[in-house]
């Protein structure tokens, strides 16, 4: 039979034929006066050998050994059993964030334990702001990861998360905000954030790298009065641990 036979027989290309042929996994025949090769049954069992072992993972560089010596596939096999079992929990695992993912309606692209970090939908979030919620939570879910310091992402399931009209009175902030109004939100916020403070200051550091990076892009997105505001928060914070 033709190459092109024997690779519809087995249900594979010609071209993975001649790949087989350069590895040495399917001996080439020679070929006939005309230039063809002439396949033979033998070759097709063979090739239905090779096509049934590698659709069980068995890499192609390990083929030659266990077509030669079938009884050496059972440490193969063993080994191809552990990644299948990997494999099944990590699919597993991602069934269950889509499910969760689902279930929030978080968008893909947030761990869905932060999702619940998000201002609710209805609550008039401007735009930029809730790109930038959106971001910091992206960057924070990366950057401190499941491997992140011992407790933070427990804490920030436990109430730590800023009050919605808290949170909303700060994205509001503008031009034109008067200074009784920023006053009023700076002892609002640091009455707030001195508990969250205080339950923070047993966990590890989070390190210079992630601290950098969530102030870059605090600068690169927060209007300037949103960053007067946090300064004079921290200095009223500063001033109470002082005291």
């Amino acid at each position: 039979m033709l190459s092109s036979e024997l690779a519809d027989l087995a249900g594979v290309t010609v071209r993975t034929l001649r790949h087989y042929h350069q590895i040495g996994l399917l001996p080439e025949p020679p070929r006939s006066a005309g230039g063809y090769r002439h396949y033979d049954v033998g070759h097709l069992v063979r090739l239905l050998r090779i096509t049934r072992m590698a659709a069980l993972g068995i890499p192609l560089s390990a083929l030659p050994g266990v077509l030669d010596d079938p009884a050496a596939a059972e440490e193969l096999l063993d080994e191809l059993d552990r990644r299948a079992a990997a494999d099944i929990e990590r699919l597993t695992a991602r069934r269950a964030d889509i499910a969760a993912l689902r279930s929030s309606g978080a968008p893909p692209d947030l761990p869905p334990e932060l999702s619940a970090w998000r201002s609710a939908p209805g609550e008039g979030t401007p735009a930029d702001m809730a790109r930038f919620e959106h971001e910091q939570l992206v960057l924070a879910g990366h950057l401190l990861g499941t491997d992140g310091p011992a407790g933070f992402t427990a804490l920030f399931g436990d109430g730590l998360a800023a009050p919605a009209p808290l949170t909303a009175r700060f994205y509001a902030l503008g031009p034109d905000t008067g200074d009784d109004e920023i006053t009023a939100l700076v002892d609002d916020l640091a009455a707030y954030l001195g508990p969250v403070t205080a339950r923070l200051a047993g966990l590890p550091p989070l390190g210079t790298r992630v601290t950098a990076l969530m102030e870059e892009l605090n600068e690169q997105t927060l209007r300037p009065v949103q960053h007067r505001v946090l300064r004079l928060v921290r200095q009223r914070l500063a001033e109470v641990d002082e005291g």
